[in-house]
């Protein structure tokens, strides 16, 4: 791993305390890499880790073990130091039903420092890069699943971050919607950002991503890019060189 890297863990380890199943390691010794200009994709089935593992890279869950940094910021000594850097979007995000998407976005601007004339630019940007005109001027609580999507990603990005942390990014979105998404997230790249995010539409990571991570029962079984992870497995569609991961895995899972 190099000291360079827009997101680094080493040994990252998330364990549970659940009264039914007693201590749960939802994240054992996990190790990732992702740089700027960088897209990658953390694949895994359900229960795997993938929520856990970006939750504590944006500091909304400590690490029980390990190490991270996001923008070269210690996740753990300086979280707010790591959310100055960051956007977050996972489904969970919520808004504030009694505001508008306008004022939603005015509001987290002005929580990043942004004001006046930068505020006001950078929040019509948005309304336009995510076509949120229509209905920019409408409380979010009225709110389609999809409107609300576009508004939450809207906000994790007002200030420009170095880093996108994104649990699947396009969960509720229609056709058009997912396919701007993709769009802002491809966009990142060129502008020297670094993406990290989780997704089950394998067709998104197989556009997306530069390098991607397989992640299963809280371990990382392999990264590479697409090419290095179909040369390993000997298959050639992503949904085949994942299931092949995991079944390898099973027997010492």
């Amino acid at each position: 791993m190099t000291t360079e890297a827009a997101i680094l863990a080493e040994g990252l380890e998330k364990t549970f305390h659940d009264p039914q199943r007693g201590t749960v390691e939802a994240v054992k010794g996990l190790d990732l890499e992702c740089r700027s200009g960088e897209i990658y994709g953390l694949l895994g089935p359900n229960g795997a880790g993938k929520t856990t593992t970006l939750r504590m890279l944006a500091t909304i869950l400590a690490p029980t073990g390990g190490r991270a940094t996001v923008a070269g910021v210690d996740v753990a000594t300086d979280p707010l130091g790591v959310r100055r850097n960051i956007g977050f979007l996972s489904g969970s995000t919520g808004l504030y039903p009694r505001l508008t998407a306008r004022e939603t976005l005015t509001y987290f601007g002005e929580l990043h420092g942004l004001a006046g004339d930068a505020l006001r630019t950078r929040v019509d940007e948005l309304i336009e890069i995510f076509s949120i005109g229509s209905y920019a001027d409408g409380r979010c609580e009225g709110l389609s699943t999809g409107q609300r999507q576009r508004v939450s990603i809207a906000r994790a990005v007002v200030h420009d971050p170095k880093v996108l942390i994104l649990d699947e990014p396009t969960t509720g979105l229609d056709i058009m919607a997912s396919s701007d998404m993709i769009d802002f997230i491809d966009s990142r790249r060129a502008a020297g950002r670094c993406v990290l995010f989780s997704t089950h539409v394998l067709s998104e990571a197989e556009r997306l991503c530069d390098r991607i991570g397989v992640i299963y029962s809280g371990r990382m079984l392999a990264v590479g890019t697409l090419d290095e992870l179909r040369e390993r497995t000997g298959e050639s569609w992503l949904e085949d060189v994942f299931k092949a991961l995991v079944r390898e895995a099973e027997p010492s899972a």
